[in-house]
């Protein structure tokens, strides 16, 4: 038996649009700490606080990473 999208319905599994440090660490293939170091300094883009949480957009990491990791401050 296969599953069969029909028009308008949503992927099996959606990738989600907010990332912890450990995605978008395995997005850069480095370290959370350095991940941490970047966003501190202002060399990637900022996270998004919940509560004592920080997540990224993956979209913006995804087009930061395509634009060639320049300086966002």
């Amino acid at each position: 038996m296969t599953a069969t999208l029909t028009a308008g319905s949503p992927p099996a599994d959606p990738e989600p649009a907010l990332g912890d440090v450990h995605a978008v660490a395995t997005r850069l293939d480095c370290s959370t700490r350095h991940v941490r170091r970047l966003a501190d300094a202002g060399l990637m883009p900022a996270p998004i606080r919940l509560g004592s949480l920080l997540r990224w957009r993956l979209a913006d990491i995804d087009a930061w990473i395509q634009g060639g990791c320049k300086r966002v401050r």
